[in-house]
């Protein structure tokens, strides 16, 4: 079983609006420092944050131009990578700045989001999974709700916590939501979708009080895809909700979890204070419960997954170190979900 970080693929670098202006953001994705800015015409790009002149952060200095510029000694680099000016150079001197160069990531923005693909230099991007993209909106919509939080973990346990079916009675345990009293018993279908599987659509539960706002009869389906992005698309009628979930491992310890929510039911933007509670209630709830799990984790225990309520974490890691193994061998990936039912109580 594969517990390391998955390369190769698109991580979520920031939410679209964080990045505005001249001023460069800064995150550590896989343990990498990675300074995000914006050239005149909005364009997003992403390069080491690292001056290989004397090692200071780009993200210390400002966007000039189509450039970021170290708060050093002014050097200048482009969304390529490329040193475009050295101003200490007096003319006559023999270096040309276009030789020095940083590493520069892909950066793909749309729905509201940057995201950025860490892997290796000379990888086809076209060959890498796939960016969930939600079908019922355009590629500028932008999310009603954001919500963006450090989870204290190894980016595998947050997966897992924030997909475990059966924790919600415990965790999330609100009058808004459910609690060990009203426990019923769940029989879901699951489908494999690429790099992924899929909770096919069907009818939330009849103690999934939230599901009640939207009225109607909603339909729910819920994906999950490598390398751990997890949405759940509501339909009631033409209507649509969307959240939307993606987690950027930031090293051993730290995963930042991206927390969105979309949808184009009109009635529903009036409630917007108290879904954006909500949101925040049920990411904080999950935090704290992965932030006491690290008490025992110190401690390397042994862990158990079991039949069916865990099935899914068991798919997860299959799929990660599926897709870790035919990297490394050069082979085509080979889908271990298969199409199924699970059982639960929650």
């Amino acid at each position: 079983m594969y517990t390391g970080f998955l390369k190769n693929v698109w991580y979520v670098g920031l939410p679209s609006h964080e990045l505005v202006g001249n001023k460069p953001q800064s995150r550590k994705i896989l343990n990498e420092p990675i300074v995000f800015f914006r050239d005149k015409e909005g364009k997003a790009s992403a390069i080491r944050d690292i001056c290989p002149h004397r090692g200071i952060p780009f993200s210390f200095g400002r966007v000039v131009e189509n450039t970021i510029e170290c708060p050093y000694h002014g050097w200048k680099f482009d969304g390529s990578g490329m040193c475009t000016e050295i101003p200490s150079l007096c003319p006559g001197q023999d270096l040309n700045p276009n030789k020095i160069k940083v590493r520069s990531y892909p950066v793909h923005e749309a729905q509201g989001l940057i995201w950025v693909f860490v892997g290796d230099k000379d990888y086809d991007v076209s060959l890498a999974p796939k960016i969930p993209v939600m079908e019922a909106f355009p590629a500028n919509v932008k999310p009603n709700i954001c919500q963006v939080v450090n989870f204290p973990c190894h980016v595998d346990h947050a997966v897992i916590g924030l997909m475990d079916p059966a924790h919600g009675p415990y965790v999330h345990k609100s009058w808004f939501w459910r609690s060990e009293k009203t426990m019923l018993e769940k029989r879901k279908k699951f489908a494999p979708v690429d790099y992924g599987f899929q909770m096919v659509r069907h009818q939330p539960s009849k103690n999934s009080k939230a599901y009640k706002i939207l009225g109607g009869a909603p339909t729910t389906e819920i994906t999950f895809t490598l390398p751990c992005i997890r949405v759940e698309h509501i339909e009631v009628g033409t209507r649509h909700f969307y959240s939307y979930t993606a987690l950027t491992p930031v090293d051993d310890k730290n995963t930042r979890v991206t927390q969105l929510a979309y949808w184009n039911i009109p009635w529903l933007s009036l409630l917007k204070p108290a879904i954006n509670s909500f949101s925040k209630t049920f990411l904080g709830q999950d935090m704290d419960a992965v932030t006491k799990q690290q008490v025992g984790l110190q401690y390397d225990p042994s862990l158990m997954l079991i039949k069916d309520a865990d099935t899914q974490a068991k798919w997860y890691y299959a799929l990660k170190t599926e897709f870790h193994d035919s990297l490394e061998a050069k082979r085509p990936f080979n889908h271990p979900v298969k199409e199924t039912e699970l059982r639960w109580r929650s």
